[in-house]
């Protein structure tokens, strides 16, 4: 069975991504049901996303601060981090109606989901560290599916009690964690000696190329995690102008978040052509212009709206592990662990004002909202340009 296993390992890490990261927006595939049934609004959905960001967050950073993720097995803390989300996941549909346990437990999901994702990285490249882009871009293709798979999973059940999907997340974490410890660790990452404090990780950031990937990683995340909340109310307008019903919901919703694992899956095969940079100054460039011409059309045919959210769901992720490999490349290899975490820290530290600022204007704004997405590619293309400017000043 292992031998088996380390024959395909990829294939083994991406599939446990997809399982593990399915926690992730759990809750949000839910969101209709727990609405209607709790109550609850637009603004308790940014609350509870938040809570898992600033989980996430307070994770990554434990893991640069205390070298973890290069003092340990990556597949230990992928494996333990699987079954302690399970658990945590499955105990949110106790405390649903009771804030602000429903937060603490969304907030430790995140916790769990820190030692998955970036830990997830760390062993694709010690499995494959050939065509970094290429892998990554798998990874991350799985990311976006297991983000997008509560809505599946709500569609697939809809007219049962909504914590069905719940139950159906936690039980992908654990098998996720299962293959993750089975395949064990990468020969081809060297391992940090002794304790490698966060400076270790921070001083990859004095470097000027890591610091662009990083720049334009943060850029990417300010409208990634943004978008991805707004989709169920953006899927649901359209909706509701073509007169579909609610049942249509999470199937659309499922339809534009996992359109991205194909955006990631392309890009990563055209990064082997055209390189990682390339691909990720493309997809911010296309995400960007979606961005701003969202809210102007938002008059005209709502079947072009949908098929525009599509072609944004495609182009809002594809950038995303060709950022995680330019890091990769470019940060110091003893200490590759740690300098993800950092950079996964801080752009998921955007997401949190990002989130807030969408999810509360939504009813005051509607769709025009999306425009506070945008400074997000702007940035990320002026950040990954930042290097050449410098080389042409000093040139000159």
């Amino acid at each position: 069975m292992i031998a088996l296993l380390r024959r395909y390992p990829l294939a083994v890490i991406v599939l446990a991504q997809l399982f593990g990261t399915s926690l992730w927006f759990s809750v949000n595939g839910v969101w209709l049901s727990l609405s209607q049934e709790l109550g609850l609004s637009e603004t308790d959905l940014g609350l509870l996303t938040l809570a898992v960001q600033a989980g996430f967050i307070a994770g990554t950073l434990t893991l640069a601060v205390t070298g973890l993720a290069d003092r340990f097995g990556a597949s230990h803390i992928f494996a333990l981090s699987s079954l302690l989300g399970a658990l945590v996941n499955g105990g949110f549909i106790l405390v649903a109606s009771y804030p602000p346990l429903d937060l603490l437990l969304r907030f430790a999901t995140g916790l769990c989901l820190a030692g998955i994702y970036p830990l997830g990285m760390k062993m694709v490249i010690a499995w494959t560290p050939k065509h970094a882009g290429v892998a990554l871009a798998w990874l991350v293709g799985m990311l976006t599916l297991g983000t997008a798979l509560p809505h599946l999973m709500r569609g697939a059940t809809l007219g049962l009690p909504w914590q069905w999907p719940l139950f159906g997340a936690s039980g992908l974490a654990l098998v996720g964690g299962a293959l993750v410890f089975l395949l064990g660790e990468g020969p081809h990452l060297p391992k940090s000696a002794g304790r490698v404090p966060l400076r270790q990780g921070l001083a990859a950031l004095r470097a000027p190329k890591f610091r662009a990937a990083v720049g334009g990683y943060v850029g990417h995340m300010w409208e990634l995690y943004a978008f991805w909340v707004l989709v169920p109310l953006l899927a649901g307008r359209e909706l509701a102008r073509l007169g579909m019903g609610d049942d249509f919901l999470p199937w659309f919703a499922f339809a534009i978040i996992a359109s991205g694992a194909a955006g990631c899956i392309g890009g990563g095969w055209l990064s082997r052509r055209r390189g990682s940079e390339w691909v990720a100054r493309m997809a911010l460039a296309t995400s960007g212009l979606v961005c701003l011409i969202y809210p102007f059309l938002s008059g005209f045919s709502p079947v072009l709206l949908a098929l525009l959210l599509m072609v944004w769901g495609v182009a809002v992720v594809a950038d995303s592990p060709q950022f995680s490999a330019l890091a990769a490349a470019r940060a110091p290899q003893a200490f590759v662990g740690s300098s993800l975490a950092v950079m996964n820290a801080i752009g998921f530290g955007v997401t949190l004002p990002a989130i807030w600022l969408t999810s509360w204007l939504w009813e005051f704004q509607g769709v025009w909202v999306v425009c506070l997405l945008l400074p997000g590619p702007v940035f990320g293309l002026l950040a990954l340009t930042a290097p050449e400017r410098r080389a042409r000043k000093l040139a000159g």
